[in-house]
C-alpha cells in the first residue's frame, strides 16, 4: 500500500510554487557555477528554511552529476523525536513540489533485517524537517533519472553506535550507483540556543563563530570519526548534523573506496556582533573518489 509523505515543510521553509521553485533551484546552482562531477559521491548540506541556507546548498548540489546514480541514501538528525538509534521510514514516497520520489523499498527491508533500525511513524517523518529540505534539490539534480530514496533518521546516538551504523553501510558506498546527502547546518550561536562561545583574539564575534566552523570543517575534511568526536567534546559547537555526520565518516573509514570530503562554501545567517544577537552557521561539501 503506498504511503505517501506530503511535503510537510513546502509553503512555509521554502515555496510550494512548482515554477517558482524550480526557477529558485535552477538560479542558485548556476550561480554556484560548479562543473557536475561523476566523481561525487555524497554531500554535506544544510537544512534551514531556502531564503537562509538555500543559496549555500547549491554549492553541495550543484556537484552532482545524476548519469550513473540509482540510489541515494539521506542521512539527517533529529530534531523533535529522541531515538538512541537510527530510524527507517515507513513511507513508500516522499512528495515535493517539482517531483517525487520514490522509496527503495528493497534497501529499506535489508536494513530492517539487521535488528539494528527503529521505525519511524509518518508523523515523526513529515515533521522533521532536516532531510526534506534536501529533497527539492535532490528532485531538481535528478529530474529525469530513475532514482529512488533511502531516507534514515539518525537519532542522538553515541560513539559505539555511530561505528556500528557507519560500519553497516559502509558496504554501499562501495556500490558506485549509490550517492550520499548528509543533512547538517554548522554552529547555533547565541542565547536562545544556549551556545555563546566566544574567542575574542578573532575579533568581533561572527569571526571568532567562523574560526570555530572552520575549525570543525578542517577536522571533518580529514576523515577521521575521532578526531571529529575529540573537537566536539572539546568546544561542544552545536553542530546539529553532529551524528549523521560521524556515521558518514565511519562509512568512509570502513570502505574501500577512497573518497575524500571536501568543503565549498561557508556563510551565517546573520553576522554577530554584540551578545544580544543570534545566527546559525551553513556549510556545504562534496565527498569526491580520490584516485
Amino acid at each position: 500500500m503506498e504511503q505517501v509523505r506530503r511535503a510537510s515543510h513546502a509553503g512555509s521553509w521554502y515555496t510550494d510554487n512548482p515554477k517558482k521553485l524550480d526557477e529558485e533551484l535552477d538560479r542558485w546552482i548556476k550561480a554556484a557555477a560548479l562543473p557536475k562531477c561523476p566523481d561525487v559521491r555524497g554531500v554535506i548540506a544544510p537544512h534551514a528554511g531556502y531564503s537562509y541556507s538555500g543559496r549555500a546548498a547549491a554549492y553541495a548540489f550543484g556537484n552532482i552529476d545524476p548519469t550513473n546514480i540509482s540510489r541515494i541514501f539521506l542521512l539527517g538528525p533529529s530534531h523533535h523525536y529522541y531515538t538512541p538509534k537510527c530510524a527507517l521510514s515507513k513511507a513508500t514516497v516522499y512528495k515535493t513540489p517539482i517531483g517525487d520520489l520514490p522509496i527503495d523499498l528493497e534497501v529499506i527491508e535489508e536494513l530492517k533485517a539487521t535488528g539494528k533500525f527503529e521505525l519511524m511513524d509518518l508523523r515523526v517523518d513529515e515533521a522533521e524537517h532536516s532531510m526534506e529540505m534536501h529533497l527539492p534539490y535532490l528532485a531538481k539534480v535528478f529530474e529525469g533519472h530513475q532514482v529512488k530514496v533511502v531516507p534514515i533518521l539518525v537519532g542522538a546516538l553515541n560513539a559505539d553506535n555511530e561505528a556500528m551504523y557507519g560500519q553497516l553501510l559502509a558496504k554501499y558506498v562501495d556500490d558506485p550507483s549509490n550517492f550520499f546527502s548528509v543533512s547538517s547546518d554548522f554552529c547555533h550561536w547565541g542565547s536562545r540556543f544556549n551556545f555563546m562561545h566566544y574567542d575574542k583574539k578573532y575579533g568581533a564575534i561572527h569571526k571568532s563563530i567562523e574560526a570555530l566552523d572552520k575549525m570543525g570543517m578542517d577536522v571533518i575534511e580529514t576523515g577521521d570519526p575521532d578526531a571529529f568526536k575529540q573537537y566536539l567534546q572539546e568546544y561542544d559547537n552545536t553542530i546539529c548534523g553532529r551524528h549523521p555526520i560521524s556515521v558518514f565518516l565511519h562509512m568512509l573509514r570502513n570502505c574501500s573506496t577512497k573518497i575524500k570530503i571536501k568543503f565549498l562554501r561557508y556563510e551565517q545567517s546573520s553576522q554577530c556582533k554584540t551578545t544580544r544577537d543570534s545566527s546559525v552557521s551553513y556549510a556545504s561539501a562534496a565527498a569526491k573518489v580520490d584516485a
